[in-house]
């Protein structure tokens, strides 16, 4: 079993904590780590080895891609190339529980990471918890992302509490963050803008805590 990291609310504690968690992100380990929503499970997206540990720890089929978690906005743009629809639902939902997808740009991360798809899943966490990793990340001059799948085995039921996910994994990851219960026990929801030309060609893959509804009526008055 990996190091078990407990987070208390004792501010100097946790910030010791997470400053382990984000060095063992660029020293190619596997960490969890609460999000809003469920447990995710993640690591360097730029590094294969991790990428192709995090599937088989998984049992995740190779075309299935892994989403990533940024900082913000900006080390999204890093990787992903975002049309008008991209831009306004992550200026209106990010930070927060919208994953968009859109194409990806070539050359910053191993294909494998997308399934060899030509599209990316992307989303700005609201969790201030993995949020402060990212910040440190970024810090220490690396990519502020992190691989962003649920932490769990593929198909089966999500994690909510950090005390859950060693018994699950069998011991295989690093570094758990454990912060207690997540506040929601929905996923995000996804949304598709990679070939919208139109507010119709939005393709909802998953509806989560946030509806199709909320996202559409952000177009209602934008003119696209």
């Amino acid at each position: 079993m990996g190091l078990l990291l407990k987070l208390s609310g004792d501010n100097k504690l946790d910030q010791i904590f997470l400053k382990k968690a984000a060095d063992a992100v660029i020293e190619g380990k596997i960490i969890a780590y609460p999000t809003n929503t469920v447990y995710g499970l993640g690591g360097d997206p730029q590094n294969l080895k991790v990428i192709n540990r995090i599937f088989e720890m998984k049992f995740r089929e190779r075309d299935k891609g892994l989403p990533v978690l940024t900082n913000d906005l900006n080390e999204a743009l890093k990787i992903g190339k975002f049309n008008e629809f991209a831009q306004k639902i992550a200026e209106k939902f990010w930070p927060g529980q919208v994953t968009i997808v859109v194409e990806k740009k070539m050359g910053f991360i191993p294909d494998e990471l997308t399934g060899g798809k030509e599209t990316i899943a992307l989303r700005v966490p609201e969790n201030e918890i993995i949020l402060s990793v990212l910040n440190v990340l970024k810090e220490k001059g690396h990519f502020a992302g992190i691989i962003g799948t649920s932490a769990n085995i593929s198909n089966q039921k999500n994690i909510i509490e950090g005390e859950y996910i060693p018994r699950l994994l069998f011991g295989q990851i690093d570094v758990i963050l454990d912060g207690g219960k997540t506040l929601t026990q929905f996923p995000s929801t996804i949304v598709d803008c990679s070939s919208a030309k139109k507010k119709s060609e939005l393709k909802f893959l998953r509806i989560g805590s946030i509806s199709k509804e909320e996202i559409l009526k952000i177009f209602n008055n934008g003119g696209i």
